[in-house]
């Protein structure tokens, strides 16, 4: 039970980010598709395995690009979390001593409060989501599930009510086959694996990448983040109308 810290302790700082408010993509910088660290685009057009992408308008293409650095600045931390929990889990197995397992558990848990914290809590809300849902790929388990396991069903209960007043669950899953976001977050994984923009680790949930692409025909669907942003935009007119009064 004690290898599920890891997950106990990224959630306490994912909550604590959901306060970060994600940055509208700039629709006035033409070279964004093209500048460094975007050439995927060029080299997927070569790949036969992954049809091209198939975009309502060019600033559906701008809000998958910008969707896709939440994914990259999230998945490096899902895969962490993975690995060490390997590697406490088989640590801890071979610890006889009860004292020496919680002094090893406490010394692990200071090192991922002190390394990477701050990091965590520089993530937006969306970004936020984005680590939830890709630590249920990653490990197998929902951030609440761990929770309940390492902490108790209470604990589970208040970090998730905690979790919905920014609009995020920990009880979310990952289903890249009927949840569009989910796809999306796929589809970008799976063109960095083969790009070698990420490191692929294998995930623990069972599903066919394949079945994935033909069942969503490999359409990009934007529209969530359009509309999310329309929002805010019509909060921050109102606010500014409402200061010239």
């Amino acid at each position: 039970m004690k290898k599920l810290l890891y997950i106990y302790v990224f959630m306490q700082v994912v909550l604590a980010s959901a306060q970060i408010k994600d940055t509208l993509p700039d629709f006035d910088n033409e070279y964004m598709l093209m500048k460094e660290g975007d050439s995927i685009m060029i080299k997927l057009n070569e790949v036969t395995l992954f049809p091209k992408h198939k975009f309502k308008s060019s600033k559906d293409a701008i809000y998958y690009y910008w969707f896709r650095k939440k994914v990259f600045k999230a998945y490096p931390y899902a895969t962490l979390a993975a690995e060490r929990i390997d590697t406490v889990k088989a640590r801890v197995d071979k610890i006889k001593s009860k004292s020496k397992k919680r002094k090893y558990i406490r010394i692990v848990q200071e090192y991922l409060e002190n390394q990477l914290a701050d990091q965590l809590k520089k993530m937006t809300r969306t970004e936020g989501r984005i680590l939830i849902k890709l630590i249920h790929r990653q490990t197998g388990k929902t951030a609440y599930d761990n929770i309940k396991e390492l902490r108790s069903g209470w604990k589970a209960f208040w970090y998730n009510t905690t979790a919905n007043l920014f609009e995020l669950s920990l009880k979310t899953t990952y289903n890249p086959l009927e949840v569009n976001e989910d796809f999306l977050i796929e589809d970008i994984l799976q063109r960095a694996f083969i790009d070698d923009s990420l490191a692929p680790q294998p995930s623990k949930l069972q599903f066919d990448y394949k079945e994935i692409v033909a069942n969503h025909n490999n359409a990009i669907d934007v529209e969530k983040y359009k509309k999310m942003f329309a929002k805010k935009k019509k909060k921050k007119d109102k606010k500014v109308k409402d200061q010239q009064k």
